[in-house]
């Protein structure tokens, strides 16, 4: 019986944790930098390639190619197999497809493959770049999982095809994403490095400008964040749909989208534009229609013929997969087989270093080949010029292989080659082609030790190389065109001051715990009706046009339109479920977009504060936009659109600042500059003001006026003078 060692239960659980963990980043989820494949990938091709299925061969059942890689190379299901098959043959998920597919191979709305009993496939032309010299101890082979035969570790890919064509896919604890590119373009990079290895990231782009998507697309990211990405090797793409005009009887248009970004199912886009037609939240979109055939044909009808193309086109986007953003994740197993971020010129330069491994290797072995033959005319030539004596050897002795390598000093190998001659070879004209073959080998075989001892002239070969590929996918060809236009970053529409909003006067209540609805005409605030438990916190009279902004403590605006209210005699909706706010924030303003940009002022407890434009309070989405930027000890206090050209500020401490409002800085957003300081202490009430009307306020029961306020005037950053005696003991204003 075998023993049982005992094992601390979180040490047998980490142990194998980790193993699992490997064994998904390394045999499952990243690709390898050389060759750009995961090894389910490069099993599949490896299975094809020994079935035969060359492009210009027939086709074979799908069913057979995953039976051929589940019994041989890759011990898992075979509907994970059949998955990579397809993906590597749809030409909407892979810049350059691999593999032929004939039959139903799914299509862009998102349908499924047919069963891969009826489906069939055979290489592409572009795969059989991938094994160019695998037969020529390129690389390795490994034993497969059995131990039955072997497959190669690596392919020896003379392109990158792991920027060609991309890469996905989640391990444990590390993803990695990896968008297609256009290979004319890494041609062109990989001869710059070659030329100039110690190339900037930035020069580099002006060969690998950006991603080029087989669905094409517009891609509307600035050249800097490109850039940034390249270099870290993290980051991410914005792509459009491309869309064009047609006009209609009538003086009307139709804007019809040709092409969607990447990854972009079609069927659940249309069925998203619909949805938001359902709910009226494309206000400026009439109808929609789908022309497609084999060609993208989406169309687009405006709700009228006055409606602004971009303005319609903008909607869209912002509310649909019509605009998207890619990321960009270069995480792969690098040359030293460990998973790493790499940049954009790290892959190429990966890239072009096992291409030289490969390159020497060949080379290497084409002169094993070579010498070994060269060695066997040798021995044919010497028998030629012994012609008699070689015959009267092997007719008369006994041992004539042994009397031949003894007579001519010739190795086995030349003389079993001479024993095995047949007599027709022996003619003068044979005799001639293998001293033509002997010469044209020896001038090989020169050349080739040059290549081998020369990196200069390693490099030239696969620069030449990489024209001739350069060449045959270029801009004028219709696989190596590129699909994706780099476009300038899209100016921000502003929305929601062009959506047909009907325009009748409402009044938006906030309550004490933050419930929010919509009353129509101007309500008179004692009228309002409240939960119980619960009472009115901000009443404000607007228009059903215009937008709310609201401003919390912990310095976010967020904004919302009055239609997404509820209204009628219900409580509302809860301000939480409207927009992303942190658990603890609470509500510190609650007020009009305006029409025309002016200034707020924000102020937090601790005395910092800044101007804002309005135009930055603006927030597009529900998690809002962060303004004012506190720590832990620190929360807004303050919000309010600048009225007057004073503000004074009293503390705990009751010193009383005054402060213009010009002196106050302005900001897109920050943490605010100190306006009072305070010794342990924090702000108590702030107001507006006009320093000319001096400042009012309520001692004991009478109203008074503070004239003079010279005294409490002050510049920003200083602790002010104590209040007027007797201000109130509240420290409060009003």
């Amino acid at each position: 019986m075998a023993s049982i060692t005992p094992v601390a239960f979180n040490d047998a659980l980490s142990e194998r944790y980790l193993a699992y963990a490997l064994s998904t980043i390394m045999s499952r989820s990243l690709p390898d930098v050389r060759d750009g494949l995961k090894p389910v990938h490069r099993r599949l091709l490896y299975a094809m390639y020994e079935l035969k299925l060359n492009p210009g061969s027939s086709f074979k059942k799908c069913a057979r190619v995953v039976g051929d890689v589940m019994g041989k190379f890759h011990p898992h299901g075979d509907g994970a197999i059949y998955d990579a098959l397809v993906r590597l043959a749809q030409d909407f998920s892979v810049r350059y497809p691999l593999i032929d597919g004939q039959g139903n191979f799914g299509n862009i709305d998102g349908d499924n493959a047919a069963a891969m009993r009826y489906t069939e496939a055979r290489l592409t032309d572009i795969a059989t770049l991938l094994f160019q010299g695998i037969d020529d101890d390129t690389v390795d082979f490994i034993p497969t999982y059995d131990s039955e035969g072997l497959e190669p570790a690596v392919f020896p890919a003379i392109f990158p095809n792991l920027l060609a064509n991309g890469s996905s896919g989640i391990a444990v604890g590390m993803a990695t994403n990896i968008p297609p590119h256009n290979l004319h373009e890494l041609c062109q990079g990989i001869i710059a490095l070659l030329d100039k290895p110690d190339l900037s990231d930035e020069a580099l782009m002006t060969f690998v400008p950006g991603p080029d998507f087989p669905t094409g697309g517009l891609l509307v990211e600035g050249a800097e964040s490109i850039q940034k990405s390249y270099m870290t090797g993290k980051g991410s793409f914005r792509l459009r749909a491309r869309y064009g005009r047609e006009e209609a009887k009538g003086g009307g248009y139709r804007l019809i989208i040709t092409e969607i970004p990447y990854q972009v199912q079609k069927a659940k886009l249309l069925e998203k534009i619909a949805d938001l037609m359902h709910q009226k939240k494309l206000p400026l979109l009439g109808n929609m229609l789908d022309e497609s055939a084999e060609d993208m044909r989406i169309v687009l009808e405006p709700k009228s013929r006055n409606v602004d193309p971009e303005h319609l086109m903008e909607s869209l986007y912002k509310q649909t997969d019509l605009d998207t953003r890619i990321p960009l994740n270069m995480n792969v197993l690098s040359l030293d087989r460990r998973p790493e971020v790499l940049s954009l010129k790290q892959i190429l330069t990966q890239f072009i270093s096992h291409r030289l491994d490969t390159l020497r290797r060949s080379t290497q072995n084409r002169l094993k080949h070579i010498g070994e033959r060269l060695h066997l005319l040798d021995g044919l030539l010497i028998a030629y010029l012994n012609l008699d004596e070689v015959i009267r050897i092997i007719r008369e002795m006994d041992e004539p292989k042994q009397e031949l390598m003894k007579a001519f000093a010739l190795s086995d190998i030349q003389a079993e080659a001479i024993l095995n001659m047949r007599l027709r070879s022996l003619r003068k004209l044979q005799e001639i082609e293998i001293r033509t073959e002997h010469g044209k080998l020896l001038r090989e075989q020169e050349e080739l030790t040059a290549l081998l001892g020369s990196e200069d002239k390693q490099k030239k070969f696969i620069k030449k190389e990489c024209a001739g590929l350069s060449k045959l996918y270029g801009p004028e060809t219709a696989l190596g065109k590129r699909r994706t236009t780099l476009s300038e970053v899209p100016k921000d529409i502003d929305l929601t001051l062009l959506e047909p909003v009907e325009i009748e006067p409402i009044t938006v209540v906030c309550s004490a715990k933050g419930w929010m609805r919509t009353l129509k005409g101007h309500v008179n605030p004692d009228d309002i009706k409240y939960k119980e438990g619960d009472e009115a916190r901000f009443v404000l009279p607007t228009q059903s046009h215009l937008k709310v902004l609201i401003f919390t403590k912990t310095g976010r605006a967020y904004t919302l339109s009055p239609d997404k209210l509820s209204g009628g005699r219900g409580q509302g909706d809860a301000l939480r479920l409207l927009v992303d706010m942190a658990p603890g924030d609470d509500i510190v303003y609650v007020g009009i977009v305006p029409l025309e940009a002016i200034d707020f002022i924000l102020m937090n407890n601790k005395g910092r504060g800044f101007r804002v434009s309005s135009d930055n309070l603006f927030a597009q989405t529900k998690q809002g936009k962060q303004i004012m930027n506190c720590s832990d000890a620190e929360s807004v206090v303050y919000c309010a659109p600048v009225t007057y050209g004073h503000v004074v500020l009293i503390g705990n401490h009751r010193k009383m600042l005054i402060l213009a409002m010009n002196d106050i800085p302005h900001f897109a957003r920050g943490q605010g500059v100190t306006l009072q300081k305070y010794k342990d202490g924090e702000i108590s009430d702030v107001m507006q003001m006009n320093v000319g009307d001096g400042l009012a306020y309520r001692r004991g029961l009478k109203n008074v006026v503070e004239k003079n306020l010279s005294p409490w005037q002050g510049k920003r950053g200083s602790t002010g003078k104590l209040a007027p005696l007797g201000f109130p003991r509240s420290n409060k204003f009003e």
